[in-house]
């Protein structure tokens, strides 16, 4: 398997670029995540448990038996690979 494929493998399911684009403004609680991204929340919770698994993120336990979650360096390291994304999906052809 290729570099590439073993990175999509992680990040190329609907909405994980899009989880982690929006934890790269720092962590969020998993209802703040349904809420903005507007996602079901079925997925939302499988995204999140494979992102998880993968090292992407982590879970932050918070008062109440809620959670919130926040990107590793592994997951920060996305960063560069989101924006060319957000400019090459701009560019009109």
């Amino acid at each position: 398997m290729s570099d590439l494929a073993a990175a999509l493998e992680i990040v190329g399911a609907r909405w994980a670029l899009l989880i982690v684009d929006q934890l790269l403004e720092g962590p969020q609680r998993y209802g703040d995540l349904q809420r903005e991204l507007g996602m079901g929340t079925n997925m939302l919770a499988t995204r999140l448990r494979e992102l998880e698994a993968a090292g992407v993120l982590r879970r932050l336990p918070l008062r109440h038996n809620t959670r919130a979650y926040a990107l590793t360096d592994r997951g920060r390291a996305l960063s560069a690979a989101i924006t060319a994304l957000r400019q090459w999906g701009a560019e009109k052809t």
